[in-house]
């Protein structure tokens, strides 16, 4: 194992920090300009970034890593933070703003635009940049042997087993919701049978795989914030924890189905009460 390129990586460090900021500001501006003051895109370009972190490390790493992990890696990245950001674009397509984003414009107490600057763009800014450290700290350093062999076939695995959840979990739920018959019902069939959110249980796996295929060298440890970070927003924070408190009161019967459906990774549904 050679010895890993700080100097280099911390200058990608530098610059993909200066492009995130930019991707965050142009968002800003169409959805104040363009948009009239709709901000739902910015869930959009969440899946984007991460896609322009990944191309913007790959252009950068030239000659500081392996060409085939950095290719690896990048691919990995585009092919999920795409999915995701065509999947939400279609899904909000002819629908009113987002209840979240309308709820905090309504609560500004002076400038709406800067207050939604603090309380959205910028951090949701900052955890995209944090979020994307194993994808730039593992296009960088070069390894060979078993570890390497190791490190990239569990994190393939791991990535494919999150995105063929998160994919066919949405798709699911998409078809589910599509049918009228199933109004107001709740979605508890495929894989949804087994987790209450394979999305989010995929995207938790995707990011531990992209980690994993980081730690062909010790640096990529430092991956491990950034997916820690991922997991806890997923698990704790505006993913799982946030839908189910509210969820539950436009829903009849999804008390019973969190009774007996794994929260988050998936399980064999429990059996119901005699």
């Amino acid at each position: 194992m050679t010895a890993y390129p700080w100097s280099a990586a911390l200058t990608n460090f530098a610059v993909t920090a200066i492009v995130v900021a930019v991707v965050f500001a142009v968002a800003l501006v169409v959805a104040v300009v363009v948009r009239g003051g709709r901000h739902d895109g910015i869930d959009v370009v969440w899946g984007g970034g991460f896609a322009i972190v990944a191309v913007t490390t790959l252009l950068l790493s030239a000659g500081d890593g392996d060409a085939w992990r950095r290719w690896l890696i990048t691919v990995l990245t585009c092919v999920w933070g795409l999915r995701l950001a065509w999947h939400i674009g279609r899904r909000n397509h002819g629908r009113p703003e987002d209840p979240r984003y309308a709820d905090i414009i309504s609560a500004a107490r002076g400038n709406p635009t800067l207050h939604m600057v603090r309380k959205v763009y910028l951090l949701q800014a900052v955890i995209l940049w944090i979020v994307s450290l194993p994808v730039q700290l593992g296009q960088y350093g070069f390894a060979s042997g078993a570890l390497s062999v190791v490190v990239t076939v569990l994190g393939v695995v791991l990535w494919a087993t999150g995105f063929t959840f998160e994919t066919v979990g949405d798709a699911q739920l998409a078809a589910f919701r599509a049918d009228p018959a199933n109004r107001g019902q709740v979605m508890d069939r495929g894989l949804w049978r087994y987790t209450r959110h394979p999305n989010y249980f995929g995207d938790a796996a995707v990011w531990w795989g992209l980690t994993v295929l980081a730690l062909h060298h010790y640096a990529g440890l430092i991956g491990l914030v950034g997916t820690a970070l991922m997991t806890w927003l997923l698990v704790k924070g505006t993913g799982k924890k946030l839908l189910e408190s509210t969820i539950g009161e436009r829903r009849p019967g999804y008390a019973d189905y969190v009774r007996r459906t794994s929260g988050f990774i998936p399980m064999p549904p429990r059996r119901a009460r005699a």
